[in-house]
């Protein structure tokens, strides 16, 4: 622990996990209520479930809605006394603690494939004295739009600058950085902002890739001025409460747009890019598979319609190429111009 880290203000205050745990569990219900009003007929039904180690939560799935197709939105809190690979390899000083975490995460498929598909998580992390927060927003269209990935992004930007401007270039950045499939060479969709291992210590960049766009940026600034537990978790509420009206305004913009059998077809073979970055890469899976958490939870974020099509390729000029081309490619959203 650092000097600064043993001072009693940089330490979790004593209701922090009550605290976090109401937040979420709040966030959980205004993304539900928000949802439930733009789509206008769907309804989140809830399953509330226990882990036998310690800890649960409360799954809300819609299922066709007049706009989603399918969405899931949890809120679990759950804890333990061993700690997953996943968790140890990135800070092997939790090792020989209890932990708990506690986050609400959501994932959305429109059946619309002019409205994105969207994901957030939220988190907090705690095992003995090592904490963090955790989370973000990204986005994933089929068809090209850029005003609403710079819609997207000037609110996350917005929600970020309220704290401090090197947030967002350096979130987002780490989101391109993780929304990435290494094996297609290409980003999951227009990312949004990604942020790990908050504790108010060190560089704002904590990830993997220390010669990558986000470490890059995050050792220009250099290291920020330690960050309270207070200071962490307020930025990680407006991140959060940022959601809704980032995304709220595109469905209402593209919800009406007419399409046809080759726009569905195409939705349904970019959704098996999804599927493969959730099962591959996604660290929010592996941690709940890796902590016995309720497996359809945890699938909850796979679609439910899916194609995948050997070696295509899209026309050229057409709108699915504009998406290869450009929108699969990380591009600075908050500064663009229409």
């Amino acid at each position: 622990m650092t000097a600064f880290s043993t001072d009693t203000k940089f330490l979790p205050p004593t209701d922090a996990k009550s605290r976090i745990t109401q937040f979420m569990r709040e966030f959980q219900d205004s993304i539900c209520q928000g949802l439930e009003a733009v789509d206008g007929g769907g309804k989140f039904q809830e399953e509330s479930w226990e882990r036998p180690e310690g800890g649960g939560g409360r799954s809300r799935v819609m299922k066709e809605g007049n706009v989603f197709e399918q969405g899931g939105v949890n809120f679990s809190e759950v804890w333990g006394d061993h700690l997953p690979p996943s968790i140890l390899s990135q800070r092997p000083d939790a090792a020989g603690h209890r932990w708990f975490a506690t986050g609400t995460s959501m994932v959305l498929h429109p059946r619309n494939p002019y409205i994105p598909t969207v994901h957030l998580n939220y988190r907090y992390f705690e095992a003995g004295p090592v904490w963090w927060f955790g989370g973000g927003l990204d986005l994933t269209p089929y068809y090209p739009f850029a005003e609403d990935a710079s819609h997207l992004h000037n609110t996350l930007k917005s929600a970020c600058d309220k704290h401090s401007p090197d947030l967002y270039p350096t979130f987002k950045l780490w989101c391109d950085e993780y929304f990435y499939l290494k094996h297609r060479n290409e980003t999951r969709g227009v990312g949004g902002i990604f942020f790990d291992y908050q504790d108010g210590q060190g560089a704002l960049y904590r990830g993997p890739d220390p010669q990558g766009a986000a470490a890059q940026h995050s050792d220009s600034i250099g290291i920020p001025a330690p960050r309270t537990w207070e200071e962490l978790f307020a930025i990680s509420q407006d991140c959060a409460n940022s959601f809704l009206p980032a995304y709220v305004p595109i469905v209402e913009r593209r919800r009406d747009t007419e399409y046809g059998e080759h726009q569905r077809n195409f939705q349904l073979y970019r959704r098996g890019r999804y599927v493969e970055f959730n099962l591959v890469y996604d660290r929010g899976t592996i941690f709940g598979l890796q902590t016995n958490g309720r497996t359809e939870s945890i699938l909850m974020s796979l679609p439910p319609l899916v194609r995948w099509e050997y070696g295509y390729q899209p026309e050229p000029n057409s709108p699915e190429a504009e998406l290869y081309h450009t929108f699969l490619k990380p591009q600075d959203w908050a500064n663009w111009k229409g």
